[in-house]
């Protein structure tokens, strides 16, 4: 862990954070900022709303519900409830099909918890679109920057040691989004750092079960209550986020990783580095993914008799699952999602399904595949070698994924994206006005046209 040592004059990590949050109420914001800010609503909604019916959301759902507890905060397509709680069922749903936006450089999946706890916060307080969207920008950049530094970053030390950034600095993120829409003061924000800092947690041994969606949602309830207990007087430390003594020393021990300033704030905005999601995998298996699919067509039925995947160093940590036994596993399997690319599968939420995993072409195809990371290879390249039957080798690359933000989603691709999640739950013409609404979320009235379509349901 390298970071020059600040001087005397130097504010420490903990004062530059508070800082940037307190100041995150009437901040001017450019307009690529908020633009960015409005693609990640759309994308927050669309994978939320079409997600509220799977086996984790049900089974969080229906315990918070049972606790009757009284607030002003949805549940979409349910109930009100308690902020806290509503961003824990919201969370858990944008992140249970791993479908979610993605920070590139180490910080995890934003939106699950910075955009669930925003949201819930504001619906308490009787606050506007407008209001959210600077709160949810400040906690972006909160979590995006405690998490950043690409391969040799925060995120991926934290990965590699067992941690998931989303459940460590999404805590964070909510933390600060819901520190601005309370409008704390400097000390009680530097608090709800401290309480959302001794709450950290969530481990990658949780991958491909219920418990990783749950990192999401249990980030936004704690960062809620980290700021809600602040506001009260709640004192925590304010030193956890310095390098020695704070959550980096005690979740990185080995010192690995370089760990960025945060001199920066303000002036290079990591929302416009967000990335968007085609496949509903996680992120280390899309590059690959999207090389397979290139050859579909030219492998089709036909046989295979090995296919070679050159992936980046990281890819494993996380997706480096063999065989799944189960949908979700399939989620972080390399092989598996490589197979279903070959086989022209679009990766969709409804490709992962116990049906693809009796599929015997699929499932016999994953024994022939092997993947070899490689070290210093972007997270956005992957190269894929398919020996055929009868000799011929094909091979295929992809250097830049598409929906990363060198090779963004457009408009129409999200719209695309937002369509095919929303649509089996509502009429054509709210799937319409739910878009619209979502994508001007910082007008005066689309927050309740949003709530009008995708709030409680009686």
């Amino acid at each position: 862990m390298t970071q020059p040592a600040p001087s005397a004059s130097t504010p420490t990590r903990g004062e530059q954070l508070v800082d940037f949050i307190s100041a995150g109420h009437g901040r001017v914001y450019p307009p690529e900022v908020l633009d960015a800010a409005r693609k990640a609503f759309v994308d927050y909604l669309g994978v939320t709303l079409g997600a509220m019916n799977d086996p984790p959301v049900r089974a969080v759902s229906a315990a918070i519900r049972r606790w009757n507890a009284p607030g002003k905060a949805t549940v979409f397509h349910s109930y009100t409830t308690a902020p806290a709680l509503a961003a824990l069922v919201n969370g858990t749903a944008t992140h249970s099909q791993d479908y979610d936006d993605t920070h590139p450089l180490g910080a995890g999946h934003p939106s699950g918890p910075v955009w669930s706890a925003t949201l819930a916060m504001a619906q308490e307080l009787g606050l506007s679109g407008g209001a959210m969207i600077g709160a949810y920008i400040t906690g972006y950049e909160v979590m995006a920057k405690l998490g950043n530094g690409g391969p040799n970053g925060v995120g991926r030390a934290l990965q590699r040691n067992g941690f998931h950034p989303t459940s460590v600095v999404g805590r964070a993120g909510a933390a600060s989004s819901t520190a601005v829409l309370l409008g704390l003061t400097p000390h009680q924000t530097g608090s709800a750092l401290g309480n959302a800092a001794t709450t950290m947690g969530g481990l990658v041994g949780s991958f491909g079960t219920h418990s990783k969606p749950f990192h999401a949602g249990k980030a936004a309830m704690d960062g809620i209550m980290a700021a809600q207990y602040a506001a009260e007087g709640y004192e925590a430390a304010q030193t956890l986020y310095e390098i020695k003594g704070g959550w980096l020393s005690a979740m990185i021990q080995d010192a690995s990783g370089d760990i960025p300033t945060l001199d920066d704030f303000g002036t290079r905005w990591e929302i416009l580095g967000n990335g968007f999601k085609l496949f509903a995998s996680c992120r280390a298996t899309h590059a690959s993914t999207e090389t397979a699919r290139s050859l579909a067509d030219k492998v089709k039925g036909r046989a295979i008799r090995s296919v070679h995947v050159r992936t980046h160093g990281h890819a494993l940590v996380t997706a480096g699952k063999g065989k799944p036994v189960t949908p979700l596993e399939g989620k972080f399997s390399i092989p598996f999602c490589v197979a279903m690319g070959l086989s022209g599968r679009h990766l969709l939420p409804s490709d992962f399904v116990e049906a693809t995993l009796q599929e015997a072409p699929i499932m016999a195809l994953i024994d022939r595949i092997t993947v070899q990371p490689v070290v210093g290879q972007s997270p956005a390249e992957a190269h894929v070698e398919v020996v055929m039957e009868d000799g011929e080798v094909l091979k295929a690359t992809t250097k830049i994924l598409k929906g990363h933000p060198d090779n963004p989603l457009s408009w129409d691709e999200l719209r695309h994206k937002f369509e095919a999640m929303v649509a089996p739950l509502h009429s054509a013409a709210d799937v319409d006005a739910l878009y619209e609404a979502a994508r001007s979320i910082d007008t005066p009235e689309a927050l309740a046209e949003v709530m009008r379509i995708a709030g409680p349901r009686a």
